[in-house]
């Protein structure tokens, strides 16, 4: 059985994650907050404390996850911070997961996250999506796994 995580799993996580269960995926999902952590749980996903602003909290949950869905669009922050979370923090995640078993990652963000996200797999060679307007994130999941 696949594992997908899904940081920042608000409401389209969760609807995300309800898609993966129904096909047979083990799924888990982040939030910050209590409460985001309780209707995580309430939808039938794994719930996990841990912070985009944070890359080791993520890293933490990584060791059994076939597919990390990264839906960052939502993130809330000052402006420095969300620059942060798309930039920074985000090179220094995708640099880790060279040494974890996650074989793909799905982004939703802006689009300096984007190029930093399509320099990893350039880079490191790990197969990346990134989520736009109108797209389905569960084939895009589904399409990490199969090569597509």
């Amino acid at each position: 059985m696949a594992r997908a995580l899904i940081v920042c799993c608000g409401c389209r996580g969760r609807e995300l994650g309800g898609r993966l269960l129904a096909e047979g995926w083990a799924v888990r999902g982040t939030s910050r907050r209590a409460e985001g952590l309780e209707a995580i749980a309430a939808a039938g996903i794994e719930p996990a404390a841990a912070d985009p602003d944070r890359p080791g909290t993520i890293l933490e949950l990584v060791a059994d996850v076939a597919v990390l869905v990264l839906l960052l669009g939502g993130c809330r922050g000052s402006e420095e911070e969300l620059a942060a979370v798309h930039g920074p923090r985000l090179e220094r995640l995708l640099e880790h997961l060279v040494e974890t078993p996650v074989r793909g990652v799905l982004y939703e963000g802006t689009e300096e996250g984007a190029e930093i996200v399509r320099a990893a797999e350039r880079t490191w060679r790990i197969p990346v999506r990134v989520a736009g307007d109108g797209d389905d994130p569960a084939a895009l999941v589904e399409g990490l796994l199969a090569g597509r």
